[in-house]
C-alpha cells in the first residue's frame, strides 16, 4: 500500500470495530496504514477482520475482542505488546445505534448501546493505557456523535446520544487525568455519515430532510471521519487534549 507523508511511521495502532468495509474503523485503519502505521483491527467475527486487516498489507493484524469485556481488552493489549513491545494510539471506534424512539426503549436496548459504545471505550483505554504510561507518550482518540452534543435528531435513539455524550464526559475526565503522563485523549464528534449502519435504513423522505439541515448539502465519508483521527492522533495535534472535534458537516455550528 503506497504511503502519503508518513505522519505516523513507525507507530503501532489500534482501532476498535473495524471490519465493517463501509465505516470508519475500516476507513480509519486504511489512512492509518497509509501514513505508516502498524495496525491492529478488532472486530467481533474472526473472518471479516483477518479480511480488512489483509487488505492493508503484511504485517498488520486482525484480532477477535468484544469490547464490552474488559478481560478480553486486556488480554488483546498483552497479546500486541508482547509482538510489538509498545501500543502508540488507540481508536475507540467500536459501537452501535438503534433508531428508536423514547418510549420503544427497552432495558436491554439501553443495555446494548451503552456497554458498546460507553463501557468498550472505558474498557479498551483502561487496557491500553498502562504501556502508554511506561512510555509516558500515547494518543487516543474517542468516536462520538453530534447526537451527543444536539441532543439526537439525526438517526440513533435517546440511548444513544446519551452514550455518546458519555463518551464527551469520559474523554475530558480522561485527557485530565492522563496528560501529565504524556497521554492525549480527543473526540471526534461525526455527523450524518454514509456508512453500513444508516445505509438502506432511512426513507428518501428522512434523509432529505436530514440534508436540508447540513449547510455542506452531503453526508460525510468514513474517510473524511479517519482524517480528523489521523490529524488527533499524529504530532500536528502535540497540543490538543480534551477537545471535541465536529465533523458534521455544518449541521451543528456552535
Amino acid at each position: 500500500m503506497s504511503r502519503v507523508t508518513g505522519l505516523l511511521e513507525g507507530r503501532c495502532a489500534i482501532v476498535t470495530g473495524a471490519a465493517s468495509r463501509r465505516g470508519i474503523g475500516r476507513a480509519t485503519a486504511r489512512l492509518f496504514a497509509e501514513h505508516g502505521a502498524t495496525l491492529a483491527l478488532l472486530d467481533l467475527e474472526r473472518e471479516a477482520v483477518e479480511a480488512a486487516a489483509a487488505e492493508l498489507g503484511e504485517g498488520h493484524l486482525g484480532l477477535v475482542c468484544d469490547v464490552r469485556d474488559g478481560e478480553a481488552c486486556r488480554r488483546v493489549a498483552e497479546t500486541l505488546l508482547d509482538r510489538w513491545g509498545r501500543i502508540d494510539v488507540l481508536v475507540n471506534n467500536a459501537g452501535i445505534t438503534q433508531p428508536l424512539r423514547l418510549s420503544e426503549i427497552r432495558p436491554e436496548d439501553y443495555d446494548a448501546v451503552l456497554d458498546v459504545n460507553l463501557r468498550g471505550t472505558l474498557n479498551m483505554s483502561r487496557a491500553v493505557v498502562p504501556a502508554m504510561r511506561r512510555r509516558r507518550t500515547g494518543s487516543i482518540v474517542n468516536i462520538s456523535s453530534v447526537s451527543a452534543q444536539r441532543g439526537g435528531g439525526v438517526f440513533g435513539g435517546p440511548h444513544y446520544a446519551a452514550a455518546k455524550a458519555g463518551i464527551l464526559g469520559l474523554t475530558k475526565a480522561m485527557a485530565r487525568e492522563l496528560a501529565p503522563e504524556g497521554i492525549r485523549v480527543n473526540a471526534v464528534c461525526p455527523g450524518f455519515i454514509d456508512t453500513d449502519i444508516t445505509a438502506g435504513r432511512l426513507s428518501p423522505e428522512r434523509r432529505e430532510r436530514i440534508l436540508e439541515g447540513i449547510p455542506l448539502g452531503r453526508p460525510g465519508e468514513a474517510r473524511e471521519i479517519a482524517g480528523c483521527c489521523l490529524f488527533l492522533a499524529s504530532d500536528l495535534a502535540g497540543y490538543v487534549t480534551g477537545a471535541e472535534l465536529d465533523a458534521n458537516g455544518g449541521l451543528l455550528i456552535h
